[in-house]
């Protein structure tokens, strides 16, 4: 009961980030700009919201791949329709509570494949060990391609956050920074030390083990090739997808598929820290965007329209999802048994 109550009160948290994300965006909108925003969304292109809807689906679908070539070593071969049909469930679960989808897909490969829910564990945690791999990669080539325009963000933080009002370094703050990640990095590796037994820490070193774990069970797969290729086709779509996405709105068309890779990095991050990535995925992309002389009002614009683009091909592709699955494994099992009988 405990447990339940701490998981509401945690989506709560995030939920309420992401609908703040989505207010303090608004309000970063200066008054005059908000024709600009509504104007966007009324002469918006939304016709290529269908490419983008095959491409991302698509991409689902090579994730459905990808975890069956995972659950293969264990001797267990799940239908790649089931696999796919999980998958989609799994994240329209998600949408409501985090992390649920992942428990879910898991419980329906066990109940119409047979396949050990407690054994599939492992094959989420080197799912996830390949994308954060693949998360930074992205950013390594958004960093690459556009050095100068993401270094230029970086180095404009930093001035706000250490200069003075003056222009100076503000030695004050510097000193503090160092003291405070010194503080931290020592308090950790005590904690560690003389603690190795608090859940907590346990929890911590399970969680490194089981990336890194997951991370190295690439070698023992048969088709390695094949999973590392399915990643990189994952996000590759991605790429395509927020790329297909700009010109959907004024201002935004006609960027360079380079700022894609820069916004898909960052927006990337959104997703992960709110549910479903709602205000966040908007908010970070407009972020970027504006570092390519984009007004945030349209940024925000194009974030919003590329967030719900991918909000309503969950709920689209994810019920249906949920309908087939009873009726295909019906007709499946209708059709074993007739060729168990007819031998």
């Amino acid at each position: 009961m405990k447990k339940k109550i701490l998981n509401i009160l945690k989506y709560l948290s995030f939920l309420g980030l992401g609908v703040f994300l989505v207010w303090w965006s608004l309000h970063q909108i200066p008054p005059e700009k908000w024709k600009d925003f509504r104007t966007a969304f009324s002469t918006a292109k939304y016709w290529l919201l269908v490419p983008v809807f095959f491409i991302l689906l698509a991409s689902h679908f090579l994730r459905a791949v990808r975890w069956k070539m995972l659950i293969l070593p264990m001797g267990y071969r799940p239908s790649l329709v089931n696999t796919f049909f999980a998958v989609m469930i799994g994240y329209l679960a998600n949408l409501a509570i985090p992390r649920l989808g992942e428990v879910l897909k898991c419980t329906i490969l066990a109940k119409y494949e047979h396949v050990p829910a407690e054994k599939l564990v492992g094959t989420i945690v080197a799912e996830r060990a390949f994308d954060f791999v693949c998360l930074i990669l992205v950013f390594l080539l958004a960093f690459a391609l556009q050095f100068q325009v993401i270094g230029y963000f970086g180095t404009n933080l930093l001035k706000r956050l250490f200069l003075s009002k003056s222009g100076g370094f503000n030695t004050t703050k510097i000193l503090i920074t160092i003291a405070v990640i010194a503080a931290a990095f020592l308090i950790t590796w005590y904690l560690f030390k003389r603690f190795p037994k608090m859940p907590l820490i346990i929890s911590i070193k399970k969680i490194v083990k089981g990336v890194w774990q997951g991370i190295i069970s690439v070698k023992d797969l048969k088709h390695k090739w094949g999973f590392i290729f399915s990643s990189l086709g994952i996000w590759a779509m991605y790429l395509m997808g927020t790329w297909i996405g700009f010109a959907a709105t004024a201002g935004t068309s006609g960027l360079s598929l380079d700022t894609a890779v820069s916004a898909l990095a960052f927006a990337s991050i959104g997703m992960i820290i709110t549910p479903g990535g709602i205000g966040a995925y908007a908010f970070f992309l407009a972020k970027v965007l504006e570092q390519h002389d984009v007004p945030f009002a349209l940024g925000f614009a194009n974030g919003t329209l590329q967030w719900f683009a991918q909000f309503l091909i969950i709920i689209f592709a994810g019920f249906i999802s949920l309908g087939f699955l009873p009726y295909f494994n019906k007709k499946t099992n209708k059709h074993e048994e007739a060729g168990s009988n007819s031998i």
